[in-house]
């Protein structure tokens, strides 16, 4: 089933001066092997093409079953420099909630 992340993960995000950094946790591990496949840095990139102007990098924390991603050049500046409404990028791991994955049904616990 294609779903969105937050039906199987949660998200937090900040800043990093002029980066955005966007931790994503998995609700379990074998829902975490999935999104090792699939939330790659080119598909955060494309899903965020709209705000972020620089590379996505991305880096595994296997241990908590989570993967961080760094939004390079997404702030406009950073904090005090600009003028973005989100300027220290706390959506932006709500905005990457809604990326969609394939998840087996199985898998999903059911629909609030």
């Amino acid at each position: 089933m294609l779903v969105p992340l937050y039906r199987v993960a949660h998200a937090r995000s900040g800043d990093k001066g002029d980066g955005s950094n966007v931790g994503l946790i998995a609700d379990t591990p074998e829902i975490y092997a999935l999104i090792l496949e699939q939330v790659t840095a080119e598909r955060v990139k494309e899903h965020f093409r709209e705000i972020c102007k620089g590379d996505v990098e991305r880096f595994e924390v296997p241990n908590l079953n989570a993967l961080n991603f760094i939004l390079h050049d997404s702030l406009g500046g950073g904090g005090t420099e600009s003028l973005k409404t989100d300027a220290q990028g706390k959506t932006h791991g709500q905005g990457l909630l809604t990326l969609e994955i394939e998840v087996p049904a199985n898998l999903l616990k059911p629909a609030n």
